[in-house]
């Protein structure tokens, strides 16, 4: 009797977590502008793994810093090897929740305007966000997110001869997802 107790207990468990609908992607794309008047500095990701529950509007995002691609090999080297560290600090992360996701209605093709609030992590430093955006209905039913966070490098400890010179003081993360 004891060992069905526990079996329903786990049944219970995995029924409840396959409820909770998920969204995922591995090919989210997420650009790093800190462009200044001397120097445009931009890079691109397309690989960001992405999850978000809808229940709660959980969201993670993580990223490789090795994945950024610049125009310039030298200005990717310098980013990766100078100013990210990427050797020391391989990965970004933002772990949050979409704010009043209850409102979000994923029934009909169309746009929903969205906060969330959460923890960005660069450069081995973690610091409260918000991040604005929307998340929309495609019309092939699948989900789109577009997001922008804008930061300031010394925040995150990142650093260089370079930056309020030729490299901007404040940067723009811009992220766009398609989920499953």
């Amino acid at each position: 009797m004891k060992q069905f107790f526990s079996l329903l207990l786990v049944l219970s468990f995995f029924v409840q977590a396959n409820a909770q609908k998920m969204y995922q992607t591995k090919s989210g794309q997420i650009k790093f502008n800190a462009s200044s008047p001397l120097e445009t500095i931009k890079a691109v990701n397309n690989q960001a793994d992405s999850r978000w529950l809808e229940s709660n509007g959980q969201i993670v995002f993580s990223v490789l810093i090795k994945g950024f691609k610049f125009e310039n090999q030298l200005m990717e080297d310098h980013f990766n090897e100078n100013y990210m560290e990427s050797g020391k600090f391989p990965k970004a992360e933002f772990k949050g929740f979409i704010n009043d996701i209850q409102y979000v209605d994923l029934t009909n093709s169309g746009g929903n305007e969205i906060t969330a609030d959460g923890i960005l992590t660069i450069h081995g430093v973690s610091q409260k966000v918000m991040a604005t955006g929307s998340i929309t209905v495609l019309s092939s039913g699948k989900i789109m997110l577009k997001s922008e966070i804008k930061i300031k490098l010394k925040d995150y400890r990142i650093s260089g001869t370079l930056i309020g010179s030729k490299i901007a003081p404040d940067a723009t993360i811009s992220v766009y997802c398609i989920y499953e």
